[in-house]
């Protein structure tokens, strides 16, 4: 009889690191996004950082056979375009409403919301742990939703703006969750690779997002920044779009569906460092929010041991 075996200790740290860097590689990306000088709507954005994306990832792509059953590729498709294109696209116009940490809060909720609607999805009922994680996220969002932005901030704007930007992040969140529970089911088979399966989610989105093509300023037509914008550009979608990608499939394939995502969600934390650089004082209220909402979430996701 061979025992089983515990798992690898580097295994095991290698994937609390890749974790921590993805959310890190969101956090940044974030920031800059929100910073990136643009006359483009939230949609257009969305679409030129998706198309950018699959560029960059093609090299992968032409070397790897595709071997996915219609029914997983056609939920990975529906995913992409629920979960990136439109919740991007809504995710974008939040950032530009409320600022990094303040979106990155009120999105910290959908690893919960996704935990929850999956054990639901299967017949399984949230444990009393978990809905105590609920619990603490609603709070999370309350607080966040309930403050007022920073007077030298230049986000702050009037009480229409700033609801209008709790809105657009809460349906990020939504449709974040839907594409996520889609892509899962998609996956669950194991049968199509990881780089794979964002890259087809990609593709979905930009394909949705194409007639947006037609609104874009031509560039003769458009006014030229003070400073080069392509660095941002490339930046952002580095960090973001492709390597938080890869780190977040590293995190989910060597370490525990529970504390990957735990591990995942620790964005709104790492955003307080980054919160002064926009002109927005977390306070008291924006700490407890994002430590609300890290545990939360490690009480949605938490898993028993033994």
């Amino acid at each position: 009889m061979i025992a089983r075996q515990p798992p690898a200790l580097f295994a095991v740290l290698s994937g609390a690191l890749a974790a921590l860097a993805a959310a890190l590689c969101w956090t940044v990306s974030s920031s800059l996004w929100r910073r990136l000088p643009t006359s483009l709507s939230a949609g257009q954005l969305n679409l030129l950082k998706n198309l950018l994306a699959l560029l960059l990832q093609l090299p992968l792509l032409l070397c790897r056979p595709w071997t996915g059953s219609g029914q997983a590729l056609a939920l990975l498709a529906l995913s992409g375009v629920l979960g990136i294109a439109l919740g991007d696209s809504l995710y974008f116009a939040a950032l530009r409403r409320l600022g990094t940490r303040r979106t990155l809060t009120l999105d910290a909720g959908g690893p919960a919301l996704t935990a929850v609607a999956g054990c639901l999805w299967l017949g399984e009922w949230p444990t009393p742990l978990q809905w105590l994680g609920v619990g603490l996220i609603t709070t999370a969002v309350v607080l966040v939703a309930r403050q007022k932005p920073s007077t030298g901030a230049p986000l702050a704007l009037g009480a229409g703006h700033q609801a209008l930007g709790i809105s657009l992040a809460i349906g990020a969140l939504l449709c974040g969750s839907g594409g996520a529970l889609l892509a899962r089911a998609a996956l669950r088979s194991g049968a199509l690779d990881p780089v794979q399966a964002a890259s087809l989610r990609l593709a979905a989105a930009a394909l949705v997002l194409l007639p947006l093509l037609r609104g874009l300023p031509r560039p003769a037509q458009r006014p030229r920044p003070a400073q080069r914008r392509w660095p941002l550009w490339l930046l952002a979608t580095l960090l973001g779009t492709s390597a938080g990608i890869v780190l977040q499939q590293t995190a989910l394939q060597r370490l525990p569906g529970a504390l990957a995502v735990s591990l995942l969600a620790t964005a709104p934390v790492m955003a307080l460092p980054l919160a002064p650089l926009e002109g927005d004082q977390p306070g008291r209220a924006g700490v407890a929010a994002a430590l609300l909402a890290l545990a939360g979430i490690s009480c949605v996701v938490a898993v028993p041991v033994g």
